[in-house]
């Protein structure tokens, strides 16, 4: 790439800092006046609130908190200061969920990741993301249009119809879920047909290196990004490939799952978001998925805060003995002991029945001091293991069910 998509890109960091310590207490105060975030901010003075380290003491908002919302008062949970009639699009997520949508330019911000992965005037984009009542197909057509790129709105399904269609209006871009453009590709190597697809941004799942090989050997550069429908871009990454970099409308926190404490840079936890989009103003809103902050800032210049992709999901209810055990359990028993540091449970099997162990970072040397917390917690009985500080595995798990179902 020769140039960014905008100054924001490369901001210094006292830049960005500035520019959030204005934009942040705005966006808390806009949330502020909503149904929706009324009484979880009702206390809560937008002013005090400047940094991303600032928003750490604000409640969570769960998606399920927000179906909930949704459903008591429709059609979105009074996060939104319009109705449906006051938005261009109303679209429909599994939940359900219903998410507002603009014509705004580049409203979801994922122009960003489309200029990054190369693609601008003179582009024709294949957008094989669904159009129907979800909205990854407009978020990307929006974001093709924000950098200048004509747009076919494929969709997904007729395959041959796509490879026939990407041929004759000369695509060079393509957007989609990870492993459709190889379907697109084999169907057209079957038709003896030649595609001049040479860039391509994918999401809604993972990219394996193995995949993305493919594709460089077929001559396309592919890069993903994460979003949400709720949140738009999330974050995204550049040609340099290492990590990907947070959008510049959003604040993301890496938490420990169960709480909403902020974990250190590097270890893997939830990631929570806040936005700034004055339109949908969701603060501290769990997406589910795990990740983890890199250090440092990329290669390719971009300055903001790098996070290792989605690492898996957070929400690890597990059914032990026939009780659900929550990480908001495991949560509560860490914050229960000064001398606990992290916990992870681990349900196996010994025999034909369910078995409990938990597993303690600590310094401490008699497991007994834990078990009456560990029961009066968890609701069961079982074994407590401690372990050396930094000897569990920084994968964001703290629930691991090993017991085999096949």
């Amino acid at each position: 790439m020769t140039a960014y998509y905008d100054r924001l890109e490369t901001r210094s960091a006292d830049r960005r800092a500035a520019d959030i310590a204005r934009a942040l207490p705005e966006q808390i105060a806009r949330a502020r006046a909503l149904p929706g975030h009324a009484e979880t901010l009702a206390d809560v003075d937008p002013a005090a609130i400047t940094s991303p380290a600032d928003l750490a003491p604000l409640p969570v908002l769960r998606k399920s908190a927000l179906v909930e919302a949704q459903a008591a008062q429709p059609p979105f949970g009074g996060f939104t200061a319009n109705g449906a009639a006051g938005f261009e699009h109303v679209f429909q997520s599994p939940g359900p969920i219903y998410e507002p949508g603009r014509t705004t330019p580049d409203w979801w911000r994922l122009g960003r990741f489309i200029h990054a992965c190369g693609v601008g005037p003179g582009d024709v984009v294949q957008n094989c993301f669904a159009y129907h009542l979800t909205p990854a197909g407009m978020m990307f057509e929006s974001a093709a249009r924000a950098v200048g790129a004509t747009v076919l709105p494929a969709g997904t399904g007729q395959t041959e119809l796509q490879v026939r269609a990407a041929a004759h209006l000369g695509v060079t871009a393509w957007a989609g879920t990870p492993d459709y453009l190889k379907v697109i590709l084999d169907r057209a190597d079957e038709m003896g047909v030649k595609l001049g697809i040479t860039r391509a941004g994918v999401g809604g799942g993972a990219l394996f290196p193995s995949l993305r090989q493919e594709y460089a050997d077929r001559g396309i550069t592919c890069l993903q990004c994460y979003a949400t429908a709720d949140l738009g871009n999330i974050a995204y990454e550049s040609e340099a490939m290492e990590g990907m970099i947070v959008d510049e409308g959003v604040i993301v926190e890496i938490v420990r799952p169960g709480t909403g404490d902020p974990v250190p840079e590097g270890e893997v936890g939830e990631v929570v978001v806040t936005t700034l989009n004055p339109d949908y103003p969701l603060i501290r809103f769990a997406t589910g998925d795990l990740s983890a902050v890199l250090p440092g800032t990329s290669p390719c210049g971009r300055t903001n805060m790098r996070i290792r992709g989605w690492m898996g999901r957070a929400d690890q209810t597990t059914k032990i003995k026939g009780m659900f055990v929550r990480p908001e359990q495991v949560a509560e028993l860490v914050s229960r002991h000064a001398d606990i540091l992290r916990a992870r449970v681990i349900a196996t099997r010994e025999g034909e029945a369910d078995a409990m162990c938990v597993q303690i970072e600590t310094t401490a040397t008699d497991p007994s001091r834990f078990e009456a917390s560990l029961r009066e917690i968890l609701k069961l009985r079982g074994t407590v293991e401690l372990v050396a500080p930094g000897s569990l595995p920084n994968d964001g798990l703290v629930i691991e069910d090993r017991r085999k179902y096949d």
